[in-house]
């Protein structure tokens, strides 16, 4: 039995209006303040906010799986309140980290074993080990640069996510 769905094929020109606030991770498309739309949050200490998702999806049956991975700033959810090219270049960070789970999820995808029987539950165990790992980076991130107050941890990690970025470059091809 396949389970398979096409239903945002018949949608397309709807999926693409609504997804106009959605900027695709790509390596050569950097981040720039106009990209950050949304209403800014004033109770807090931040001085911008970068929204970005992994999606991924999947169908499968009797002939394999096939799935589909996205990595997008949302840039109506995105915020700023203090423009910097300091604090753009910790956003921009923020999205690149996002990008390296999307490719760590490829990675793990492209080394599972198909079982037809335990897929749902194999495919939702690597998605959520994934992205436990993206949200502590994340978090770790935020914590070690300060928020991007700490210049040498920043710069610390600006090299280090781009040194893994390209340790899983043959991963990038993921859509």
């Amino acid at each position: 039995m396949v389970k398979y769905f096409f239903l945002t094929l018949l949608f397309f020109p709807l999926q693409q209006a609504q997804e106009a606030h959605l900027i695709d991770w790509k390596g050569d498309r950097k981040l720039t303040w106009k990209d950050f739309q949304g209403e800014p949050v004033l109770k807090t200490d931040n001085a911008a906010l970068t929204s970005s998702n992994i999606n991924f999806q999947f169908g499968y049956g009797s002939s394999g799986f096939r799935y589909s991975i996205t990595c997008r700033f949302d840039k109506s959810r995105s915020w700023v309140r203090v423009k910097n090219d300091h604090i753009l270049a910790h956003e921009q960070a923020h999205f690149d980290i996002a990008e390296l789970h999307a490719r760590k999820l490829k990675k793990a995808l492209s080394s599972y074993k198909y079982n037809e029987r335990t897929v749902s539950n194999d495919i939702n165990r690597i998605y959520e080990a994934i992205m436990k790992g993206h949200h502590q980076m994340q978090t770790d991130y935020d914590q070690q640069t300060d928020h991007s107050r700490n210049f040498e941890k920043q710069s610390e990690w600006e090299i280090k996510v781009a040194e893994q970025l390209l340790a899983l470059q043959s991963f990038a091809n993921y859509k």
